[in-house]
């Protein structure tokens, strides 16, 4: 066969394993003599791609083979990399790149200058996250060889915004201050520095040819410099370029139509390319290497991993650009076919992940045969490694996580979030914890510890620092004195590993290093060396050793408060790939990682709009016109990418598509893609089993539904003791009793709970005691009272109480002077007492008892909410009063005596008048329907002893929720299944 000439340039089409036909054709044409197969190179994409042609090349030797270079084209140390053939000895030595995060400070800090001078401050977390964004617009204009100079040259004119025109000029100002620090630094930039390597190579190349054969594969990316090393190569007489899915077989007219165009020469505007298609990239490139579509040649040889050559004509009918998706009823059937493509659409997340990870299952069973997940979503590739772990199938994400979800980056956030919050309870104990620390022997010792602070900080939030908390436990008022006397016990050692951050991060703004420095060592004394354990404890010490190290170049002060928001960028960034050790035959790609690789069953999961495409990332430093203008890719490139992708991942022998009907929060759309699959085949062949099964493996069987229950423990057992508060919810809801006081069950107060309506009757109470107490009832020491009180809230509490409960205490003064002159005379404040009645101790705490000028009680009851009705009260419910006074007339109360004469509450809420405070009487005479009060106490005995007697000493039954309208709290609900019973059978 006669030697071609011009550039030698092939294309693997979609339908065929790209890895294992490029082994094969490599082998067929330099294999021969395997040692001078060994001298060739081959470019590759990415390292997944070396590892991906690796195995192929073991697949197709079938023997010992000594592989030629391997070389990723994108890889940061690609001198190193690829030897002296892109950096040869006699070359004048590049200056090394500038390392990546100092690079990020740089920038950052002059982020922030730039800012602060525009009158627009930002703290270092947004500096920092800018320079991100600056960065890779800066890596794009140098990938696309654009001079930042020509920005002055762009007519702006009057279509941009505000604040388009203002980040533009702080770009200029950036761009012009950058040059000169890498000079300062003796660096450039590692996008430009790849630049002059892969130049060099290009011009080495001319005048002395490779030894070996050079094989170009799988490079897709357009840049110029990348363009000009492909043709170098392909005109190589031993050089070869293999491109993958470029459609040679596609119109004229279709491929004329993606452009890029050449400016109107009217209008001097140019028509809008159609980067959005899987071929605009490739196009692109072969535009940049002068040549035509039409050198490109079918690289011969295939594979057993190949799929049916009509779905290679299938997918590129499915991707046609849009104005030409109207042919699609004149293709014939066989090039709409798409034979062992099939569907799974189900309605969750959770569902996509079981039925993907059975498919995946189900090919690990199968000896020999291989599968891969291909999916941008990482919390799908999540969700299906840990299903495939309960089968004990370890699948790797090649992807990997982010290091910011990794245990090392969950607990150096959750340090930076406590200690800038002041050890507020919440993060505090999410710090205290997490699983790092005191991992080891120790670890449950420390927990209980911990469960003991958890208890103790129940409720609203003591005062702000270690001193706060420090504060709290110590106070032993209060009935939830043994509870903080409990956690007092282990807090000493807390201080002590917390105290030297807390004090370093309560200096303020400060520098960016001292914070790391404080953030290290609290972390080494909280989890000793497991924090830094591990690829991922590697990669969150590597982190925080760059930022102590580079801060110095950073924004020159940091607030505390920032320091989360600077880590979880940061860490968002960093990817921890997990070390090799997975199954064999399974695997879990990101789209990056699936270029070039294959599968016998290739699952596409994930397939929604804005997930796979994803959305475009917005620019906040060039608008989408200056980018035109300026020749950058646009922001909707990203989707060709993500669409060749997915031509790539459908030529597998089998190919399953996979989509949830919603996400966490709203419903979904499918995928663009899907959607034009579906309409171009007409429906594709749905994966009915697998759904079913899916289904199947969480089915619970037949539902029983619990019964309303009705322990009934024997009389013996039961309570003989009972206070005046608890009647109403041993009538209304036995059940919620008996869960309380015979299984001993108590709802917990949340931790940093906002005072609500019982911290706010607890305050009130409190106050008005010691104002009985210690003021003898003066009204003129009441205010003073309660704003002391009101000092210690939260300001927003105050802000929003002080007002209305200081016109409530005025009024209770106001009521106390008018019965000072009525001869009513207070006796006794908070004082509690019990009885024997129908065979069982009843006790109670009055919150006020006045002696009348009659000689007779007065029963006062504050509230801070509305009273109860006398529809309530005549149910035989909210009786307390009349109890209380029953209590007093059987002289259960020390140094009480009388006949219970008047029952009032005192509420604080809104009276009619519109202001705050008003007496409330369940016998007062003047209301609709009065109940006498001589009768009072009489009608809550008889009450009483009919409960006492039913549940107490009796054998009723504790029936949950037997008067629901008078059992509104649903502190037992969940323990009582309510949900299953009611409604359904109420008794």
């Amino acid at each position: 066969m006669a030697e071609r000439r011009g550039p030698h340039l092939y294309t693997i089409p979609a339908h065929r394993a790209f890895a294992d036909a490029l082994a094969i054709g490599l082998l067929k044409r330099f294999g021969k003599d395997r040692m001078a197969f060994a001298r060739g190179v081959v470019l590759l994409p990415n390292n997944r791609a070396i590892r991906a042609v690796s195995d192929a090349f073991v697949r197709a030797s079938e023997g010992g083979l000594l592989l030629p270079r391997l070389v990723a084209i994108g890889d940061p140390e690609l001198d190193e990399a690829a030897g002296p053939f892109l950096d040869p000895v006699d070359a004048e030595p590049l200056p090394p790149a500038i390392e990546p995060l100092q690079r990020r400070m740089i920038l950052a800090r002059l982020v922030q200058e730039a800012q602060a001078r525009a009158g627009a401050p930002v703290d270092a977390a947004e500096a920092v996250r800018l320079a991100g964004d600056l960065a890779r617009t800066l890596d794009q204009l140098l990938v696309e060889e654009v001079s930042p100079h020509v920005l002055r040259d762009i007519d702006v004119g009057d279509g941009l915004t505000e604040h388009w025109e203002r980040s533009l000029r702080l770009f200029e100002i950036i761009l012009d201050q950058w040059p000169a620090v890498l000079r300062e630094l003796g660096r450039i930039d590692l996008a430009e520095r790849r630049r002059h390597l892969l130049d060099r190579a290009a011009k080495h190349w001319k005048t002395n040819p490779a030894k070996g054969f050079v094989c170009a594969a799988g490079v897709t990316t357009s840049a110029p410099a990348v363009a000009r090393l492909l043709r170098s190569i392909s005109e190589l007489p031993n050089g070869l370029v293999v491109l993958p899915d470029l459609a040679v077989g596609m119109e004229e007219r279709v491929w004329d139509a993606l452009g890029p165009h050449d400016p109107d020469p009217v209008t001097g505007r140019r028509p809008r390319s159609v980067e959005t298609h899987p071929q605009y990239h490739l196009k692109l490139l072969l535009d940049r290497m002068s040549v035509n579509r039409a050198e490109v040649s079918v690289w011969r040889g295939g594979s057993e991993h190949d799929a049916p050559p009509p779905r290679g004509r299938a997918i590129a009918n499915a991707l046609a650009p849009a104005q030409f998706t109207r042919e699609w009823t004149d293709l014939p059937a066989a090039q709409r076919r798409f034979a062992g493509v099939r569907t799974l659409d189900v309605a969750t997340p959770a569902d996509e992940a079981q039925a993907i990870a059975i498919a995946l299952r189900e090919v690990a069973e199968t000896p020999g045969r291989t599968a891969a997940l291909v999916t941008p979503d990482r919390a799908l590739a999540r969700r299906v490694a840990a299903h495939c772990a309960r089968w004990n199938l370890t699948v790797d994400d090649t992807a990997g996580q982010p290091l910011s979800m990794l245990p090392p980056g969950t607990f150096l956030l959750a340090l930076a979030d406590a200690a800038a919050q002041g050890f507020a309870p919440v993060p505090l104990l999410v710090l205290l914890k997490h699983p790092l620390v005191c991992a080891g022997e120790g670890r449950p010792a420390w927990l209980e510890g911990v469960r003991k602070l958890d208890l103790a900080l129940r409720g609203p939030r003591p005062a702000s620092g270690l001193s706060g908390i420090e504060a709290h436990l110590s106070d032993r008022s209060g009935r939830d004195a043994s509870v903080r006397a409990a956690a007092e016990e282990g807090w000493p050692r807390i201080v002590e590993m917390l105290h030297p951050i807390a004090a370093q991060f309560s200096q303020g703004r400060q520098p960016l290093s001292d914070l790391i420095a404080a953030m290290r060592e609290a972390a080494s004394l909280l989890c000793g060396d497991a924090v830094w354990s591990r690829p991922e404890g590697r990669a969150a010490a590597e982190l925080l050793d760059g930022l102590e190290r580079e801060a110095a170049h950073g924004p020159r002060e940091a607030e505390p408060e920032s320091l989360t928001a600077l880590l979880r960028t940061l860490m968002d960034e960093t990817a921890v790939r997990p070390p090799q050790g997975g199954h064999p035959r399974l695997a879990i790609y990101g789209l990056l990682e699936a270029r070039l690789q294959t599968a016998d069953l290739m699952i596409l999961g994930g397939l929604n709009e804005g997930v796979w495409p994803g959305l475009p990332a917005p620019d906040p430093w060039l608008a989408p016109r200056i980018r035109s203008e300026l020749g950058l890719p646009g922001l909707e490139r990203r989707i060709g990418l993500s669409a060749h992708d997915l031509a790539g991942a459908l030529g597998a022998p089998e190919v399953l598509l996979t989509r949830a009907r919603r996400d966490a929060s709203a419903p979904t759309i499918a995928s663009r893609f899907w959607l034009r699959l579906e309409a171009l085949s007409g429906g594709l062949e749905k994966a009915s089993a697998l759904s079913a099964w899916a289904q199947a493996l969480d089915d619970p069987g037949a539902f029983e539904p619990s019964e309303r229950p009705e322990p009934c423990p024997p009389a013996a057992e039961r309570p003989k003791r009972i206070s005046v508060t608890e009647v109403d919810r041993l009538k209304a809801d036995p059940y919620a009793f008996y869960a309380k006081r015979m299984l001993q069950l108590a709802p917990l107060d949340p931790v940093d709970a906002d005072p609500g309506a019982a911290w706010r009757g607890t305050e009130v109470h409190r106050v008005l005691e010691y104002w009985a107490r210690e003021d003898d009832c003066n009204p003129e020491r009441l205010g003073p009272r309660a704003l002391a009180m009101l000092a210690d809230a939260h300001p927003m509490m105050r802000a929003l109480w002080q007002p209305r409960l200081m016109e409530a205490i005025d009024w209770i003064a106001e009521q106390l002077r008018q019965q000072q002159r009525d001869g009513r005379a207070v006796i006794d404040v908070e004082q509690s007492g019990s009885i024997d009645i129908a065979g069982v101790r009843l006790r109670g705490t009055y919150d006020r008892i006045d002696r009348l000028a009659s000689g007779g009680l007065a029963i006062v009851d504050y509230k801070t909410g509305q009273p109860p009705s006398n529809r309530a009260i005549k149910a035989g419910y909210s009786l307390q009063l009349g109890l209380l006074g029953l209590i007093a007339e059987r002289d259960g109360f020390k140094d009480v005596q009388g006949v219970a004469e008047a029952f009032e509450y005192w509420s604080l809420a809104r009276n009619r008048a519109g202001g705050f405070g008003r007496v409330d009487s369940p016998v007062d005479p003047k209301k609709r329907d009065p109940i006498a009060a001589e009768d009072f106490v009489a009608m809550a005995a008889e009450n009483f002893t009919e409960a006492a007697g039913a549940w107490l000493t009796g054998d009723v039954p504790f029936t949950a929720k037997l008067v629901p309208e008078y059992a509104p709290y649903a502190d037992y609900d969940q323990l009582m299944r309510r949900d299953e019973w009611y409604g359904r059978d109420r008794g």
